[in-house]
């Protein structure tokens, strides 16, 4: 069951509540009775369990980075270079 956050329109007061996915949004303020709503939240992230992802089941290939430090190589080439050719 997801955390739902509403927020009070009376006072600005922000609250959470742990409701199931079918059950009605709160109208009311629980502090003060005042007209409450949900806020749109940033979503839910989905959690995997167990080894790799995917179909296969099988890790996902490591990504070799350039040794000189930089997200990509420096010379176009497509094998990260030993050095820094172009310092």
């Amino acid at each position: 069951m997801p955390t739902y956050e509403y927020e009070c329109e009376k006072t600005g007061r922000r609250f959470e509540r742990f409701q199931s996915m079918s059950a009605r949004p709160l109208q009311k303020c629980p502090e003060c009775g005042g007209k409450a709503h949900r806020l749109i939240g940033t979503g839910s992230a989905v959690i995997v369990k167990g080894h790799g992802s995917g179909a296969s089941g099988s890790a996902p290939a490591a990504v070799e980075e350039p040794r000189c430090g930089r997200s990509q190589t420096c010379c176009g080439r497509e094998v990260p270079c030993e050095t820094r050719p172009c310092d």
